[in-house]
């Protein structure tokens, strides 16, 4: 698989009233086409800041970020338009982007054919669950065919049952479409559940303490099945551990 994201020694210096805050120390990590990456770490630790620093969103005090295409930016709030139709909510990045054309609008209907929105394409977002609203949110941002997505606590504004639903709804259709996806949470079990590897980041100045990879030996895994797996606890117990250590 080839690599679609490339950071590389990645800094982030604040100026601050007191001096200078050192909030990210040299990141470095790769990700390759159609994996799913989670970056975890202490609260405050940059987690955020870096993936905006990947989505261009904020400057960076040195070092690199390399993508090979379009990136795509699903945030905590799905940020829909309550007086846009479903349809046209969607539309909305092709609008901004200026490529809303006849394609691109049959590529948004196929979409929302495939994942179970087409009937409700007429309705407001104030008249769907939240398990739907985020699905929408996540299709109009597969509209623009970014080749990374970026997801920053993307379903912690849910209850904890939808969350497990909307988790396992995203994963698939992530998964089929083949979409390199990096998320950041501070949910464990979610990260552990959605990924094929999980940066640990160490309090801050955060560096990468570690990398793991994600194997749980099965055909057709999802969020679900991961989470009954026996193998599950055991990485669940080291990355506990590791964010509870207060340096490197």
């Amino acid at each position: 698989m080839k690599k679609v994201l490339e950071v590389k020694n990645i800094c982030k210096t604040y100026q601050a009233q007191n001096g200078e805050i050192e909030a990210l120390k040299n990141i470095n990590f790769d990700v390759k086409e159609g994996e799913y990456i989670s970056i975890i770490g202490p609260s405050g630790c940059g987690k955020s800041t870096l993936l905006s620093i990947i989505s261009g969103l904020e400057s960076k005090t040195s070092g690199e970020v390399y993508v090979d295409g379009e990136i795509g930016y699903m945030l905590q709030k799905d940020n829909l338009l309550e007086w846009r139709t479903i349809y046209r909510n969607v539309l909305l990045g092709l609008e901004i982007q200026k490529t809303n054309n006849q394609e691109n609008k049959k590529y948004v209907e196929e979409l929302l054919k495939k994942y179970g929105l087409y009937e409700f394409k007429d309705k407001y977002p104030k008249q769907l669950s939240g398990g739907m609203r985020q699905r929408v949110a996540l299709i109009r941002t597969l509209a623009i065919r970014p080749k990374v997505l970026l997801l920053d606590e993307a379903f912690s504004a849910l209850d904890y049952q939808t969350r497990l639903m909307v988790t396992e709804d995203i994963y698939k259709i992530l998964k089929n479409e083949n979409i390199t996806a990096i998320m950041v949470t501070h949910d464990i079990s979610e990260a552990i559940s959605m990924s094929d590897r999980v940066i640990v980041l160490t309090h801050r100045p955060a560096t990468v303490k570690q990398i793991h990879s994600i194997d749980f030996e099965m055909k057709n895994r999802t969020p679900l099945t991961c989470r009954e797996n026996p193998k599950f606890s055991k990485y669940f117990n080291l990355m506990w551990k590791e964010l509870d250590e207060k340096k490197h």
